[in-house]
């Protein structure tokens, strides 16, 4: 039960479903014997129970707390081998304590400087997803460089991490008030909309808000309502960090040009540039979050999928964005699934991997900048249609993964059905060849 609690909550501080993680401790119990066990998970409480002994039945509790949450994808690739390693019957429970032991104390597979330029490669596309030009493509690269930067000098502190989300809203705001002085000044003209989305798409990709909503669509209601609460406080923190920086650009001289009379055409309109934008923003995320060389090429073949049938087929279409993007999750969700099974890597990590170029940073943006001037009704809007974005990603993939587990699920040998068969054809035949004797 410990080891199963162990595993449960490495899976918890890396974006697993409470549902996912509750099966996944159901198997390693029952793969070491003990098959009866009620397992909760209570925002970061992990509790498990059973009932041992025959005539006198003594109760066992175990408690685990998840104490830091914290997207590790090397870790949850090694506790995913340990559970298959487990499940097949090749790990003793003492082996399976220390490679748990090796797992908590290892660190992080690559130094700082790699983790930021995945930052970096992946706020360069995001910026190109939004419609920008070359110029704003290298300014959302140095923007997101800037603010996951910041944010690793501000974590040593133990600074909490609502002004974490305080200070990379600002600093997602200032240097688009910068580029957008600077390009004026050189007759260029850049969108700091689009590039202040750029970090907000860099920011929401470290929040929760799909990662609740997975738990609400998948029955974890407590769970997805504190997930959200977070991630909302996240989201707070980075609209009141952005508000900051344009009053600042406005105190200093840089003031930003209002929302609506700014240019919305896309600087490359050409669907397979877009899609190969989608696939490379996926895969510097799951670099970002320390994945295997394996898991980010699969991350970037499953936002491919994603990105070719949103860009290629269902805009050209004239499909709805939210149908557009629940179409497009469900790929992702489906082909990560059916991939990972194959090549033996979590689902996690292309599911969340694959729905990063569709976080919906843009309308966020537009949503604070209309409240900002008395807008209610505009702005609520917004936000509301990313809310709703959010919950079209979670719930694609949600079902995008249960129709790959109809696919390639496992065949199940139930005992008690073949006992049946069995007594229906062969125990016959034994009596038919016992009354003829």
């Amino acid at each position: 039960m410990n080891i199963a609690a162990r595993i449960g909550e490495i899976l918890i501080a890396n974006a697993t479903t409470s549902a996912d993680a509750i099966k996944q401790i159901h198997t390693v119990c029952s793969s070491y014997g003990l098959h009866y066990v009620h397992v909760s998970i209570t925002v970061n409480t992990i509790t498990l129970n059973t009932i041992i002994g025959v005539d006198k039945r003594i109760p066992v509790n175990v408690v685990r707390v998840v104490t830091m949450i914290s997207e590790n994808y090397h870790k949850l690739q090694e506790v995913d081998r340990l559970i298959r390693s487990i499940r097949s019957g090749a790990t003793p429970p003492e082996m399976a304590e220390k490679i748990l032991d090796e797992i908590d104390n290892s660190p992080i597979p690559y130094r700082n400087v790699r983790n930021l330029a995945g930052w970096s490669v992946m706020g360069f596309f995001i910026a190109m997803l939004l419609g920008g030009d070359l110029l704003m493509m290298v300014f959302g690269g140095l923007t997101a460089f800037l603010i996951m930067g910041f944010s690793k000098l501000l974590s040593r502190g133990g600074l909490p991490a609502f002004f974490h989300n305080v200070i990379g809203g600002f600093l997602a705001t200032m240097p688009a008030a910068i580029a957008y002085d600077f390009s004026a000044s050189i007759g260029r003209s850049i969108n700091p909309s689009q590039l202040i989305a750029t970090g907000l798409i860099v920011l929401l990709a470290g929040l929760t808000l799909v990662q609740s909503l997975l738990d609400g669509v998948t029955g974890s209601m407590v769970n997805a309502s504190a997930r959200f609460f977070q991630a909302m406080l996240g989201t707070g923190g980075i609209v009141a960090g952005v508000a900051v920086g344009v009053s600042v650009s406005n105190l200093v001289g840089m003031p930003l040009p209002p929302v609506e009379l700014l240019p919305a055409d896309a600087a490359y309109s050409n669907g397979w540039l877009t899609t190969f934008g989608g696939a490379m923003a996926a895969a510097a995320f799951a670099v970002c979050c320390f994945a295997e060389r394996s898991a980010v090429i699969l991350s970037f073949i499953t936002a491919a999928t994603g990105s070719l049938i949103f860009y290629l087929v269902l805009t050209p279409l004239g499909a709805g964005r939210l149908l557009a993007i629940t179409a497009c999750s469900l790929a992702v969700g489906l082909a990560g699934g059916l991939i990972s099974r194959r090549f033996l890597i979590n689902p996690v990590i292309t599911a969340v991997a694959g729905v990063t170029p569709f976080l919906p940073g843009s309308w966020i943006y537009r949503g604070m900048y209309a409240l900002m001037n008395e807008q209610l009704l505009l702005g609520m809007m917004n936000l509301l249609t990313a809310i709703g974005t959010c919950l079209a990603l979670a719930g694609g993939v949600v079902f995008g993964e249960w129709m790959a587990r109809r696919i390639r699920a496992p065949q199940l040998y139930v005992p008690y059905e073949a006992f049946k068969r069995a007594g229906r054809l062969t125990f016959q035949q034994i009596r038919r060849v016992r009354r003829r004797r």
